[in-house]
């Protein structure tokens, strides 16, 4: 996965607006808040930010 250090560090989740990290050894990109903790798939290296798309970690 090829996410710019730039566009990650502008990213955040669509749910509780904190920010996102890379899930180490996926294809993912998680929610740092706790209570949140949803993970947002990455596919073709484009972030899909929908709530409806992405499951609980």
């Amino acid at each position: 996965m090829k996410i710019d250090d730039w566009l990650l560090e502008i990213l955040a989740c669509p749910a509780c607006k904190s920010p996102l990290r890379v899930s180490p050894g996926a294809d993912e990109l998680a929610c740092t808040n706790e209570s949140c903790a949803l993970v947002y798939p990455v596919r073709d290296d484009i972030p899909v930010l929908l709530v409806d798309e992405a499951r609980k970690a």
